[in-house]
């Protein structure tokens, strides 16, 4: 997996001519990780980044009675970042074909969830299918954006991770659960449970500038899952789309919300790595290794019979 496109390869060499000049200890040191560190998370949310200024912005200014639908709009508008990020490098065709694995799967659940009355789309569109615009699928696919951009370009690497099948397992178990708790009992906590027992011991180490840093995996879905319910009050908030109880006003949504994000951040893990297998720390090591070995020349067919480029 490269870690950088063209254009971003540009785009580091450039920070390293000015970051490297600046101190790698002390206070100094610090802060250059973490400018670095913030400059990079932004660059991974790139795409997510685009559909709430989006969203924000169609709420704040989309005119009355206009030909094309808001829902429409964004949905084309998606459409276009994404070729517009293909095009212009930034991002690699592995990560367009995790946006179109999210959409498929985002795009499923939502027609299940909102037939059963989970949440609502207020506005009318044309692209849509069974009542759900075809723009939310493209939130679901913001996330799998982000981690598939955020582990290249951090350079992740694993410690302690668990076996693979177990991980594909946990996901699909999870996205069971989305749908059959409307019907059985909701396993919500057994699921807690498995995520807990596979992932405790799992840590991940990402490079921001000059050095590794360390996190639980855990805690790191927790970050992201608690930045994705930030996420979602505002498009609520910007009547995107509404939980029961928001149609006469809005109200932000519930913390409990956060759980099921939290459960929702696994399955997106999980089918990242179904297209960036986790690379292990020990990986790095080898690679290290690798690249200070030297390199033995192939010898030519001259040097093969005994004689020089001189001789012959």
């Amino acid at each position: 997996m490269r870690r950088f496109t063209s254009l971003e390869a540009r785009i580091d060499a450039a920070a390293h001519m000015v970051l490297d000049r600046l101190p790698a200890h002390g206070l100094y040191g610090a802060a250059v990780e973490f400018v670095v560190f913030g400059l990079k998370q932004g660059w991974a949310c790139l795409f997510g980044g685009a559909m709430l200024a989006l969203i924000i912005g169609t709420r704040l200014l989309w005119p009355d009675g206009s030909i094309v639908s808001r829902y429409d709009f964004l949905f084309l508008a998606a459409l276009g970042i994404q070729l517009a990020m293909l095009g212009l490098k930034l991002e690699t065709l592995s990560e367009a074909r995790v946006i179109l694995i999210f959409h498929v799967v985002g795009t499923a659940m939502e027609i299940f969830k909102t037939g059963a009355g989970s949440w609502v789309y207020p506005e009318e569109s044309f692209f849509r299918i069974a009542g759900v615009p075809l723009f939310s699928g493209f939130m679901y696919a913001a996330v799998g954006s982000y981690l598939a951009r955020v582990s290249r370009i951090f350079d992740m690497r694993y410690t302690h991770y668990p076996p693979f099948w177990t991980t594909v397992a946990l996901a699909v178990a999870i996205y069971i659960n989305f749908f059959a708790h409307h019907f059985v009992v909701d396993f919500r906590i057994v699921l807690f449970a498995a995520t807990a027992v596979l992932f405790l011991r799992t840590t991940v180490h990402y490079r921001v500038f000059r050095f590794r840093h360390r996190m639980p995996l855990l805690v790191g879905f927790l970050l992201v899952s608690l930045f994705i319910w930030f996420a979602e009050n505002i498009g609520t908030w910007s009547r995107a789309w509404l939980y029961p109880g928001q149609e006469d006003g809005w109200t932000p949504v519930s913390i409990h919300k956060l759980g099921a994000w939290y459960l929702l951040m696994i399955i997106s893990f999980v089918l990242v790595t179904l297209v960036h297998r986790p690379r292990s720390l020990g990986d790095e090591k080898d690679e290290i290794a690798m690249d200070r070995e030297p390199v033995a020349e192939t010898p030519s067919k001259a040097d093969a019979m005994g004689l020089s480029s001189r001789e012959t």
